[in-house]
């Protein structure tokens, strides 16, 4: 029994800091903040922010994507056009590393923070 939940704990970590990674590339370039493990929490809290209010019929996935930019908003400068930037370059930068990460490993990772990947 502890094996399973041991490599749920493994995939969730794994996940996070993959989607903290696509959050810090998309941070750095855009408002130049180079912090790594700011860019984990904001992963953590932005997918908490999402879970909270997606499930909200007929408007839960827009209201959950503000609240995940929202999120982005707070936790970097720049305001809610360059948080929208942050999240978008992070979507793309999700994109592209888990492409890399599965086609070469063939972890079937995901990113944890990044919505919809």
């Amino acid at each position: 029994m502890a094996i399973p939940f041991v490599g749920s704990i493994v995939s969730f970590v794994v996940a996070l800091l993959v989607g903290g990674l696509t959050i810090y590339l998309s941070a750095r370039v855009v408002v130049d903040v180079d912090d790594y493990g700011h860019a984990v929490v904001t992963a953590l809290l932005g997918a908490l922010g999402w879970a909270l209010t997606s499930w909200i019929p007929l408007i839960g996935s827009l209201v959950a994507l503000v609240v995940w930019v929202g999120v982005i908003n707070w936790r970097y400068p720049g305001g809610w056009v360059k948080a929208g930037i942050i999240g978008l370059g992070a979507w793309v930068a999700a994109l592209v590393v888990l492409f890399v990460v599965n086609a070469v490993f063939g972890l079937g990772v995901g990113a944890f923070g990044v919505p919809g990947i």
